[in-house]
């Protein structure tokens, strides 16, 4: 183990974490380790979430050494808890360690964290997306159980998925916003349907999922009755921070694919026309990572506040335009798909060929919280705008008219 001295220029919490990843990088080797066996000795050493609670993958530590833990990490070749389970991984383990007993934290977080156990979120309805607090699915109390019923949409892996974090309107009567529960719901249960959605990538890695007379026993909540728009909310920040807050070096991610293309590309392609767009979408790249390492660097301790927002918004819309960009490069062989042949994919957002990776990009602006929600979101948080009219806020959600 490493030994702090006078001249370390680390502080005490950096050298314990290197150390502790040392410890983990030596006695499990990933070259030589399953990838499940070493997720789960990282958790079990504090340093799968470093910010969490001791005992539950955590150290209790700033969450900004999670990126000093990561790059040592995925630099000796070990596996990735967010491939593996990227919905878990990145927005119902945070929310469940926020809002969860100690008996659920104890029993969802390390399989989580492992991949044994992949996660799904259920919150979009067909008629509640961008307003997600008037979702019409009920929960109705039947002794020490929830009898839950109802339809979600584009729930991404739920035909992979081991457990969902799914809201429900357990009162009517109250305003939209307060008569929500927020619960873990088994999705081999046989009430539960899942159905795909099919893209125009081929793949299906959305899906529809239906309840009825679905039974969840009371443990199972997060918070407590009238609590579940606040759990969501934890939810659908890390969300944003997961989606959009990514700090990849200079250079590196989407906006490699465009100058990887750029540097195949033929000599008659290379007109100072195209020159520049490339020279402009890596200053925007280069400009929305320097953000984001500063919205990391000034986050505090807990939820992610509305900074995810910006790069979320940021990052769609800039995806969009880094892989047309690619295709103009490309030119004819940007038509040469291959196999529109649907398929239920083992991973979310998977881009195999770049082709495919334009296609899939066009969903960037909508999953995860639209790019006009993102821009309410900034006007009235961050810049203090005007909040945008509400005619049924203080409305009973029985009394709000529906289509």
């Amino acid at each position: 183990m490493t030994v702090i001295d006078a001249t370390s220029t680390f502080t005490a919490d950096e050298q314990r974490v290197i150390d502790l990843t040392t410890e983990l990088l030596d006695s499990f080797p990933p070259a030589d380790t399953a990838p499940q066996t070493f997720l789960g000795e990282q958790f079990d050493l504090g340093l799968a979430w470093v910010h969490f609670p001791e005992g539950n993958g955590g150290l209790g530590l700033n969450p900004k050494l999670q990126q000093l833990i990561n790059e040592r990490v995925y630099g000796a070749g070990g596996p990735n808890a967010m491939y593996r389970n990227p919905i878990g991984h990145g927005m119902t383990g945070p929310t469940v360690v926020a809002w969860g007993s100690e008996d659920q934290k104890q029993r969802y977080l390390r399989p989580l964290f492992t991949g044994e156990e992949v996660w799904c979120q259920l919150f979009s309805e067909p008629g509640s997306g961008s307003d997600f607090a008037g979702l019409s699915a009920t929960g109705v109390r039947d002794g020490d159980e929830w009898i839950c019923n109802g339809q979600k949409v584009w729930t991404t892996l739920a035909h992979l998925s081991k457990w969902g974090l799914l809201v429900v309107r357990t009162d009517p009567q109250a305003v939209k916003h307060a008569g929500l529960a927020a619960f873990v719901v088994d999705m081999e249960d046989p009430t539960v349907d899942i159905r795909p959605l099919r893209q125009m990538t081929g793949e299906a890695e959305f899906n529809e999922v239906f309840f009825t007379d679905t039974r969840i026993h009371e443990s199972e909540m997060l918070g407590k009755s009238g609590d579940g728009w606040r759990v969501s909310l934890t939810t659908l920040m890390n969300e944003r921070q997961s989606i959009g807050g990514g700090m990849p070096a200079r250079g590196s991610g989407t906006i490699a694919a465009l100058t990887d293309a750029w540097n195949n590309a033929p000599a008659d392609a290379k007109t100072p026309t195209a020159r520049d767009e490339v020279t402009k979408l890596w200053c925007e790249a280069e400009v929305l990572r320097l953000t984001n390492v500063r919205a990391n660097q000034n986050r505090k301790m807990g939820d992610p506040g509305p900074e995810g927002s910006i790069g979320k918004m940021a990052g769609a819309v800039l995806n969009q335009k880094i892989y047309e960009g690619v295709m103009d490069l490309l030119g004819a062989d940007a038509m040469l798909y291959g196999s529109y042949e649907m398929i239920r994919p083992e991973t979310a957002m998977g881009a195999d060929t770049l082709q495919k990776a334009f296609l899939r990009s066009r969903a960037n602006t909508i999953e995860g919280g639209t790019t006009e929600v993102m821009a309410n979101i900034l006007g009235e948080r961050v810049l203090g705008l005007p909040g945008d009219v509400r005619v049924d806020r203080d409305v009973p959600w029985a009394e709000v008219p529906r289509n």
